[in-house]
Protein backbone atom coordinates (compact mmCIF):
# COMPACT_ATOMS: atom_id res chain seq x y z
CA UNK A 1 0.00 0.00 0.00
CA UNK A 2 2.56 2.35 0.63
CA UNK A 3 4.43 1.98 -2.69
CA UNK A 4 1.19 2.34 -4.26
CA UNK A 5 0.60 5.70 -2.44
CA UNK A 6 4.60 6.50 -2.94
CA UNK A 7 3.92 6.86 -6.85
CA UNK A 8 0.89 9.42 -6.49
CA UNK A 9 2.54 11.47 -4.01
CA UNK A 10 5.65 11.43 -5.75
CA UNK A 11 3.46 13.30 -8.47
CA UNK A 12 2.71 15.79 -6.30
CA UNK A 13 5.82 16.07 -5.17
CA UNK A 14 6.82 16.61 -8.63
CA UNK A 15 4.45 19.09 -9.52
CA UNK A 16 5.18 20.87 -6.32
CA UNK A 17 8.73 21.03 -6.86
CA UNK A 18 8.07 22.61 -10.62
CA UNK A 19 6.09 25.47 -9.17
CA UNK A 20 8.34 26.01 -6.28
CA UNK A 21 11.37 26.38 -8.57
CA UNK A 22 9.86 28.77 -10.88
CA UNK A 23 9.01 30.94 -7.43
CA UNK A 24 12.27 31.02 -6.68
CA UNK A 25 13.89 31.55 -9.91
CA UNK A 26 11.28 33.95 -10.89
CA UNK A 27 10.64 32.89 -13.87
CA UNK A 28 8.71 29.32 -15.32
CA UNK A 29 10.20 26.56 -17.28
CA UNK A 30 11.95 26.53 -20.13
CA UNK A 31 9.08 26.26 -22.53
CA UNK A 32 6.42 26.70 -20.88
CA UNK A 33 4.02 29.72 -21.20
CA UNK A 34 2.18 31.44 -18.55
CA UNK A 35 -1.10 29.32 -19.60
CA UNK A 36 0.07 26.24 -18.85
CA UNK A 37 2.21 26.94 -15.85
CA UNK A 38 -0.93 28.28 -14.34
CA UNK A 39 -2.68 25.01 -15.59
CA UNK A 40 -0.09 23.20 -13.95
CA UNK A 41 -1.24 24.64 -10.87
CA UNK A 42 -4.45 24.27 -11.72
CA UNK A 43 -4.19 20.87 -11.93
CA UNK A 44 -1.96 20.64 -9.15
CA UNK A 45 -5.09 21.57 -7.05
CA UNK A 46 -7.27 19.57 -8.62
CA UNK A 47 -5.69 16.29 -8.68
CA UNK A 48 -4.99 16.74 -5.08
CA UNK A 49 -7.91 17.31 -3.84
CA UNK A 50 -9.39 14.32 -5.64
CA UNK A 51 -7.02 11.85 -3.82
CA UNK A 52 -8.09 13.37 -1.01
CA UNK A 53 -11.86 13.00 -1.53
CA UNK A 54 -10.92 9.41 -2.62
CA UNK A 55 -8.79 8.85 0.80
CA UNK A 56 -11.20 10.42 2.86
CA UNK A 57 -14.61 8.65 1.82
CA UNK A 58 -13.19 5.09 0.65
CA UNK A 59 -9.61 4.39 2.01
CA UNK A 60 -9.03 5.88 5.54
CA UNK A 61 -12.71 4.86 6.69
CA UNK A 62 -11.81 1.15 6.44
CA UNK A 63 -8.26 2.08 7.89
CA UNK A 64 -9.67 3.97 10.82
CA UNK A 65 -11.47 0.67 11.88
CA UNK A 66 -7.98 -0.51 13.24
CA UNK A 67 -5.48 2.46 13.17
CA UNK A 68 -5.48 5.38 14.86
CA UNK A 69 -4.14 7.80 12.45
CA UNK A 70 -6.85 7.62 10.07
CA UNK A 71 -9.57 8.55 12.93
CA UNK A 72 -11.46 11.58 12.37
CA UNK A 73 -9.40 14.72 13.51
CA UNK A 74 -6.77 12.64 14.30
CA UNK A 75 -3.37 13.93 13.17
CA UNK A 76 -3.78 12.37 9.15
CA UNK A 77 -7.25 14.18 8.60
CA UNK A 78 -6.11 17.43 10.53
CA UNK A 79 -3.22 17.74 7.88
CA UNK A 80 -5.80 17.56 5.07
CA UNK A 81 -7.63 20.43 6.47
CA UNK A 82 -4.91 22.60 6.65
CA UNK A 83 -3.35 21.40 3.46
CA UNK A 84 -6.99 22.14 1.80
CA UNK A 85 -7.39 25.59 3.14
CA UNK A 86 -3.72 26.12 1.38
CA UNK A 87 -4.80 24.60 -1.74
CA UNK A 88 -7.82 26.95 -1.40
CA UNK A 89 -5.64 30.10 -1.75
CA UNK A 90 -3.61 28.52 -4.25
CA UNK A 91 -6.61 27.84 -6.60
CA UNK A 92 -8.08 31.58 -6.34
CA UNK A 93 -5.00 32.79 -7.04
CA UNK A 94 -3.99 31.05 -10.28
CA UNK A 95 -7.70 31.83 -11.03
CA UNK A 96 -7.70 35.26 -10.89
CA UNK A 97 -4.44 35.06 -12.70
CA UNK A 98 -6.05 32.83 -15.49
CA UNK A 99 -9.15 35.16 -15.46
CA UNK A 100 -6.71 38.09 -16.16
CA UNK A 101 -7.59 39.55 -12.80
CA UNK A 102 -4.39 39.86 -11.36
CA UNK A 103 -0.76 39.49 -12.85
CA UNK A 104 1.00 36.61 -11.82
CA UNK A 105 3.55 37.41 -9.78
CA UNK A 106 6.24 34.60 -8.45
CA UNK A 107 6.59 36.21 -5.33
CA UNK A 108 3.26 35.73 -3.84
CA UNK A 109 2.80 32.72 -5.45
CA UNK A 110 5.54 31.61 -3.04
CA UNK A 111 4.06 33.02 -0.40
CA UNK A 112 0.78 30.99 -0.86
CA UNK A 113 3.04 27.85 -1.57
CA UNK A 114 4.98 28.39 1.81
CA UNK A 115 1.54 29.08 3.67
CA UNK A 116 1.06 25.06 3.34
CA UNK A 117 4.26 23.46 2.05
CA UNK A 118 5.37 21.61 5.26
CA UNK A 119 2.58 20.69 6.34
CA UNK A 120 1.52 19.10 2.57
CA UNK A 121 5.53 17.70 2.74
CA UNK A 122 5.05 16.06 5.87
CA UNK A 123 1.77 14.58 5.20
CA UNK A 124 3.12 12.74 2.33
CA UNK A 125 5.95 11.30 4.07
CA UNK A 126 3.43 10.31 7.45
CA UNK A 127 0.55 8.98 5.40
CA UNK A 128 3.37 6.58 3.49
CA UNK A 129 5.05 5.67 6.85
CA UNK A 130 2.00 4.57 8.18
CA UNK A 131 1.11 2.61 5.31
CA UNK A 132 4.52 0.55 5.08
CA UNK A 133 4.22 -3.25 6.11
CA UNK A 134 5.69 -3.25 9.04
CA UNK A 135 3.23 -0.84 10.62
CA UNK A 136 0.29 -2.45 8.33
CA UNK A 137 1.21 -5.95 9.91
CA UNK A 138 0.20 -4.44 13.36
CA UNK A 139 -3.40 -3.80 12.54
CA UNK A 140 -3.99 -6.12 9.72
CA UNK A 141 -3.54 -10.09 8.43
CA UNK A 142 -2.44 -10.53 4.94
CA UNK A 143 -6.42 -11.73 3.88
CA UNK A 144 -7.67 -8.35 5.13
CA UNK A 145 -5.49 -6.73 3.51
CA UNK A 146 -6.08 -8.61 0.41
CA UNK A 147 -9.75 -7.20 0.65
CA UNK A 148 -8.70 -3.31 1.25
CA UNK A 149 -9.87 -0.94 -1.12
CA UNK A 150 -6.65 -0.22 -2.79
Amino acid sequence: MAEHMDYFHNHFRQTWNTLYSACESQKRPKGMSIKQFLGLGQEFCHHLTMHHTIEEQHIFPVLAKKMPAFKKELELLSQHKQIHKGLDKLEKYLDQCGGGERELRMSELKEILDGFGTVLWQHLDDEVKQLGAENMRKYWTLEEMRRMPM
